[in-house]
């Protein structure tokens, strides 16, 4: 099913920066995915952040990103060096967002349901009455 940008559009949002909108959107939602995490029959993993110091890592809400792999046969986890995609996909929603000031976006970070939300004023109480980012 192709997305619908016509409430973006009628927003006065570019279909560019819609688009742009979508797959930023789309972004967040997997990175929320990861970041509750996933597991098989042999490992679990989720996205953690934090500094890693040759074999100490300590977590830190404002440090790199890394997958926390917890293996079935070892017991310390392991940690592998990611990709900043949650910064990258704020730093673009940022700059789309500052060509519409009256217009304010908002990341829901649980990934049940969608990643983001474009409105006018939209806080922790009223997201949900803005205009559904979703795939």
């Amino acid at each position: 099913m192709a997305y619908n940008f016509d409430r973006l559009i009628s927003a006065g949002i570019s279909f560019a920066d819609a688009s742009a909108l979508r797959r930023i959107s789309m972004t967040l939602h997997r990175w929320h995915e990861l970041e509750c995490g996933d597991g098989n029959n042999y490992a679990s993993w989720c996205i953690v952040r934090g500094v890693k110091t040759g074999k100490v890592f300590e977590y830190d809400d404002n440090g790199k990103p890394y997958l926390e792999r917890h293996s079935n046969t070892e017991n310390k986890p392991s940690y592998t060096l990611l990709a900043d995609k949650e910064r990258g996909a704020l730093k673009r929603l940022a700059a789309i967002m500052a060509k519409h000031p009256k217009i304010t976006a908002y990341v829901q970070g649980d990934p049940r349901g969608c990643a983001l939300y474009i409105g006018e004023g939209l806080t922790d109480t009223n997201y949900s009455n803005g205009i559904a980012v979703y795939q």
